[in-house]
């Protein structure tokens, strides 16, 4: 292993509130970047000297070495930065696929999200610019708002504003010279999630693939009656499941595509030995944590 971040959903896992939990003793992470050093006689498709990712969560990437069938990983360019790499199989893959596969959206279109400095909602940003879609981006009010609204628009964000904006009455005049959202992504849950809804043009769909708040998403009535909003779900491993392993090879493809032409970069990362593990996931497990951090073997 080189590197491995440390996700939202790899301390779910631990704390045992996730929809796949592997068997007990297990090895935390589900994310990460590995380099082959040596394969069996009967591997065909990889080599030593070949970087590496998790085919599916559950692997346990924090670790130094592993052996693994060839099935449980998926080979990808290794001409990419090493932080791409890394955070490369779980959030930019759950951003394409929520903006490619819930609404058939045309550039110009636009989409809303909370949690908007999340690793997803980075890559959110980046991959709609890149799509040539418009962004109206929620995060929860700081003391840095300032620094953090000019790190989003740096990397493509059109609109950054705070939970509080998002519910005032003035929020209609950003509609003036953009459409109303068909498509809002939540990770938050709650009033957010709540909010998020009031906002999307009639038919529109909200998908919902994180629950940070931990409080249900609250859906008016009168808004799924009179403007048919609809409600979803997203979670990357159901969608692989769902595809093939050569369609997610696809998808990795197309991410790294993107990083290669530098319209997608890693989020905010610290690099962190894994030997101060305890640290890094004590910082992981802050508010306000605007750096991810990666395990660096």
């Amino acid at each position: 292993m080189l590197a491995a971040p440390i996700n939202p959903s790899d301390i779910n896992m631990i704390q045992g509130n996730y929809g796949l939990l592997p068997k007990l003793p297990a090895v935390g992470g589900n994310e990460g970047i590995g380099q082959v050093v040596a394969v069996g006689s009967s591997v065909t498709g990889l080599k030593p000297g070949d970087w590496v990712i998790p085919a599916n969560a559950g692997l346990g990437t924090w670790q130094t070495e592993a052996v693994f069938s060839e099935e449980a990983l998926i080979g990808i360019p290794s001409d990419i930065p090493l932080q791409s790499a890394a955070t490369l199989g779980v959030n930019p893959c759950t951003a394409y696929r929520m903006l490619v596969d819930f609404e058939q959206l045309q550039p110009g279109d636009s989409v809303i999200q909370n949690a908007s400095n999340s690793g997803v909602g980075q890559a959110v940003i980046q991959i709609a610019a890149a799509l040539g879609l418009r962004t109206i981006n929620v995060v929860r009010d700081r003391p840095d708002i300032q620094n953090l609204t000019d790190r989003l628009k740096n990397l493509g964000a059109e609109h950054v504003i705070t939970e509080e904006e998002l519910r005032k009455p003035e929020m209609k005049n950003l509609f003036k010279d953009m459409p109303q959202p068909r498509l809002a992504l939540n990770c938050v849950g709650g009033k957010s999630s709540t909010e998020l809804l009031r906002q999307l043009a009639p038919g529109g769909t909200m998908v919902t693939y994180g629950g940070m708040a931990k409080q249900p998403v609250v859906a008016s009535v009168s808004l799924l009656i009179f403007k048919d909003l609809k409600l979803r779900g997203f979670w990357l491993s159901q969608w692989k499941k769902d595809h093939s392993p050569d369609q997610f090879k696809e998808l990795i493809l197309t991410l790294c595509d993107l990083i290669r032409q530098g319209q997608l970069t890693a989020p905010a990362c610290s690099e962190v030995p894994l030997q101060e593990y305890q640290h890094a996931l004590e910082i992981s497990m802050k508010p306000f944590t605007s750096s991810k951090q990666i395990l660096t073997m």
